[in-house]
């Protein structure tokens, strides 16, 4: 039985994280090494902006010692990633390079949404509890060191995620500028995560009847949690922890950590409370197994159950209708890219997460409309690049804002690529195709052929408008496939 080891490191704000894994195509995925040490990286960046010198040393000669540790196992590969703290630091890129040169570890910036998609999959390796238990409303909520993260399940389909600052450490760096004692500490937390719940439960739990759409389950994940389950923490936990030195005796951790955890179950005793969930799973599992989960997918060595592309679109489906572009024009738009792009597979050389990024584009694409008529496109790009979609990293968010802001404007040859290119002309084209808005052409065929892309209508009456608006896109989407669209009617007799 052949078996591969795979080492997964996470730079996080507070702790950098080895996990070594052995992957068999048998046995999936199984831990066999870890290791964590504190470092509060978060503390410079939430303060200053920045990190230090003196932790980038610490930090490179930590990794340093990973290294060794993954070179003692006979690693065969590994991913590196970094989080919250490294994001929003000014001298991230810096940082980066140093890391590189001292330890030969090159570290990736995830964006938000990348980071929460990975710890999903930590929890969906426990596949049987997690498909049970977000068949009915579930909320996972993701405590973190910088920022906290809560995405609504119903009926096996993600309904929305969304990031709220209310990070622990953020709160922490907050509490240490306002001299107070430990029972105000906790009234001050109380009211800064009551603030910023109340906000989240108007936009997404207005809606859902909570009697019979409400959140029945809570999915608790995060370091933090794994600290406050050792004692079977309830909903009086925040009671029993308000002085930092009876966290650390209580909990076995040190004075820094330790001020930590009362802003921790302080959020989860509040969501359980917004939410009136009947059951908590802990799952207990850690970014870094997360990544190991993904690397053991791609290369078809763990299978998931779950679809994380679907959860994808539908996130992109609710984004749609929240900016009223939802209805059958998209969904033509949609159907029309998608068969665009399987037809031009042998000339785009795109791959199938470009697929994905078209298909969100499709969408989406008339979102911009809900804040103008008038300059749909920027206020589309803007919309875009403003909302998080569970999974997408800031470059491909990115290429989608710019194909939805690129469909119907000039294309700027100056900021883009020939990805973004491609993907634009598919969509132009796509929504061409439905000029009416009345889905004329849905039963259309096509075929590339001797240079052209043959598009055969089957529709009997008048199609001026998407002859007019096939041939406007036609000289950008030759210039950029070398292949030329060509719309026409089925010959009748």
């Amino acid at each position: 039985m052949a078996s591969q080891l795979f080492a997964a490191i996470d730079v996080g704000s507070f702790k950098l994280e080895l996990g070594i894994y052995e992957i068999t195509a048998k046995n999936g995925l199984r831990q066999v090494e870890h290791l964590r040490h504190v470092i509060a990286l978060g503390k410079n960046t939430y303060s200053t902006g920045k990190i230090s010198y003196e932790l980038v040393d610490e930090m490179c000669r930590i990794l340093g010692d990973f290294t060794g540790v993954m070179k003692a196992y006979g690693v065969s590969d590994y991913r590196a990633y970094a989080t919250t703290a490294m994001r929003v630091a000014k001298n991230s890129h810096i940082i980066l390079e140093q890391i590189r040169v001292r330890t030969g570890i090159k570290v990736r910036i995830l964006s938000n949404s990348e980071q929460r998609l990975l710890t999903y999959k930590a929890v969906a390796m426990k596949e049987a509890e997690f498909q049970k238990i977000i068949q009915k409303g579930t909320a996972i909520v993701d405590v973190s060191f910088g920022s906290m993260q809560i995405s609504l399940f119903d009926k096996d389909s993600l309904v929305s995620t969304q990031n709220l600052p209310l990070g622990v450490m953020r709160i922490g760096g907050l509490l240490s500028r306002i001299p107070a004692a430990g029972w105000q500490q906790k009234s001050l937390v109380e009211e800064i995560v009551d603030k910023e719940l109340e906000t989240y439960k108007k936009m997404y739990l207005r809606d859902r009847d909570m009697k019979n759409r409400g959140i029945k389950n809570l999915i608790a994940i995060g370091e933090l949690i794994l600290y406050l389950a050792r004692d079977e923490v309830d909903n009086g936990m925040t009671d029993r922890i308000e002085a930092s030195e009876f966290i650390e005796e209580r909990f076995g951790v040190n004075a820094g950590y330790a001020s930590l955890l009362m802003p921790a179950a302080v959020i989860f005793c509040r969501v359980v409370e917004m939410t009136g969930a009947e059951m908590i799973w802990i799952p207990g599992v850690r970014m870094c197994d997360g990544t190991a989960a993904e690397y053991a997918h791609n290369i078809k060595k763990l299978h998931f159950t779950h679809n994380f592309d679907e959860d994808i679109l539908t996130t992109s489906r609710n984004m749609a209708k929240r900016y009223r572009c939802g209805g059958s024009h998209p969904q033509c738009v949609e159907k029309m890219a998608l068969e665009l792009f399987d037809v031009m597979k042998k000339n785009h050389g795109l791959s199938g997460r470009d697929r994905l990024l078209l298909q969100i584009a499709a969408i989406i694409h008339g979102c911009g409309k809900f804040i103008s008529t008038r300059n749909v496109s920027d206020s589309a790009y803007n919309i875009i690049m403003a909302t998080e979609i569970i999974g997408l990293s800031h470059e491909e968010r990115k290429l989608v804002a710019e194909a939805v802001r690129s469909y119907e404007e000039e294309f700027d040859y100056a900021d883009n690529d020939t990805r973004v290119a491609k993907v634009t002309a598919l969509l132009r084209l796509a929504n061409a195709l439905d000029r009416s808005h009345k889905q004329k052409l849905s039963e259309c065929r096509m075929i590339v052929k001797n240079g052209e892309l043959l598009i055969t209508a089957a529709y009997e009456g008048d199609i001026s408008l998407e002859l007019l608006a096939v041939e406007r896109c036609a000289d950008f989407f030759e210039e950029i496939f070398g292949i030329r669209p060509v719309l026409k009617k089925k010959r009748r007799g």
